[in-house]
Formats: structure tokens, C-alpha cells, sequence
């Protein structure tokens, strides 16, 4: 990482409950550098958001947090508030439908599973909690994908190589945007083989009390499990899942 940022970053940890604001002396004097090198390096926070200025004159200037800090904090508040409601709905479904149950969101233009309940199949999908893959590859990664807006799509699919996980064979960027809409507008996710060979992945959208997606439920199982009165079965407890723990998130729109 950029020293720089890295030094900026430091300066946020001087501001406690304690020292809410502190002036460009006490934070440079707290760092242990020159007074101009704070002002460029509380400056670029500034200009982000991280931090604001409640006063400036000639001798000084007097800094509090920004409020993206706030924002980024209840980001991370929402993913540890949604592991810890989902988690006993996945458990059940899980053992209603017996295959495996992720909990999946987005990070950085990536895909995050923040969560995992297994099946009691001898089958074993490659995953763990905390593992990342493309937003393009995969029924959970391509609902949250699917729910951006067009903008952020575009962006982040200009920022990757699209290929296959299994073949590396490249993945045509229209007709990947076209699945995209028919994924938001059927309002649910279906893969073959994508992450898994002879595995098939269905998921539907997790939302939050602002009515936005914020998670996918998706489960994953051998292909030969997917299919006729099964597969009916398997998306409508998935559906019914997505939709109880969002009500819990505190969603309040129609059914999904």
C-alpha cells in the first residue's frame, strides 16, 4: 500500500472518545512529523470524508471524524448484524433442503461468503468463509452483481479479464450484462458449473430496512439435484428463506 495512505490512515486512530478533536499541532506533535506533512495528509482525509474541519485561522486548525467513517461503520455493523440473524434460518434450511447454504456479499467489487452452513452430503464445495471470487462467476455473486446499478456494473466488469473459473475460457460481456437484467427482473440466480464442476447454484436477493440488497442466499449442490419437482422445491424454500431474513433485517416491501 501507498506509504502515504498509510500514514494519513494512522492519524485517524488519534481520535478517541476521549479527544474528539484535535488541533493540526497535537495531531502532528502525536505523530511525531512536521506540521506541513500533517496539513497535506489530514487535507486528502478531508477531502474523502474521513475527517472536517471545525476551525482554521492563521495559527491553526481544528479537526473531528468525517462522516464517512460513520457510513463505513454501519456497513460493517450490517454485516455482522445479517451473519448473526441469517445464520439460524440457513441451519434450518439446511436441514429442510439438505445441500449447502452460503451467505454472500459484496467487498471491493468482489464477491465475500461471510457465512456457510454445509449439507450432510458426501459432497464438499471448495468454499469457507471469508473467500472471494469475481461478482461474474457464480448464482450468489451474480444476484448482488445483477442489483447494482448500471453504472457500477460497467465499472466493475471494465476493471476485470472476463473468464471462466474452471476453463479460463473468456465470458462475452454483453451477453453476461443481458443475463444481469434477466436475474434482476426474475428476481432470483442460476448457475451451472460456474465455481463447482457438476454443481448448480441457485440464490435470491437478501434485503436491508432501507429495502436494498445488501446479501444473497445461495445453495449449491450436484446438478443431478436440480432438477423437476426438486428444483421447484429447492427455489421455493431458498425464496422463503431470503425473504423471512430480510423481514428480520427490517425490510418492509413487497414479497420477493
Amino acid at each position: 500500500m501507498n506509504q502515504s495512505v498509510i500514514k494519513a490512515l494512522k492519524l485517524l486512530n488519534y481520535f478517541t472518545m476521549e479527544t474528539p478533536e484535535l488541533t493540526l499541532k497535537e495531531i502532528a506533535n502525536k505523530a511525531e512529523i512536521p506540521k506541513p506533512t500533517a496539513y497535506r495528509l489530514l487535507s486528502a482525509l478531508e477531502s474523502s470524508d474521513f475527517l472536517y474541519k471545525t476551525k482554521e485561522n492563521e495559527h491553526d486548525s481544528r479537526y473531528r471524524l468525517g462522516l464517512k467513517l460513520l457510513e463505513l461503520g454501519q456497513i460493517v455493523s450490517d454485516q455482522l448484524e445479517i451473519r448473526t440473524i441469517a445464520l439460524p434460518y440457513m441451519e434450518e434450511l439446511a436441514q429442510e433442503i439438505n445441500e449447502v447454504i452460503h451467505l454472500v456479499i459484496s467487498s471491493q467489487d468482489e464477491a465475500t461468503y461471510i457465512e456457510k452452513v454445509d449439507s450432510s452430503r458426501a459432497l464438499r464445495l471448495y468454499t469457507r468463509i471469508g473467500k472471494s471470487s469475481p461478482l461474474y462467476v457464480g448464482s450468489g455473486p451474480k444476484m448482488l452483481l445483477a442489483n447494482m446499478s448500471r453504472e457500477q456494473q460497467e465499472e466493475i466488469l471494465s476493471n476485470s479479464e472476463l473468464y471462466r473459473l474452471g476453463d479460463h475460457t473468456p465470458i462475452d460481456k454483453q451477453q453476461l450484462m443481458e443475463q444481469l437484467e434477466t436475474i434482476y427482473q426474475d428476481g432470483y440466480a442460476y448457475s451451472i458449473g460456474e465455481q463447482d464442476a457438476d454443481t448448480t447454484g441457485i440464490s435470491y436477493p437478501i434485503f436491508d430496512s432501507r429495502n436494498q440488497v445488501i446479501a444473497a442466499l445461495a445453495v449449491s449442490g450436484l446438478s443431478s439435484h436440480f432438477e423437476g419437482d426438486n428444483l421447484k422445491l429447492l427455489k421455493s424454500k431458498t425464496k422463503q428463506s431470503a425473504q423471512t431474513i430480510s423481514r428480520q433485517l427490517g425490510y418492509r416491501g413487497p414479497d420477493l
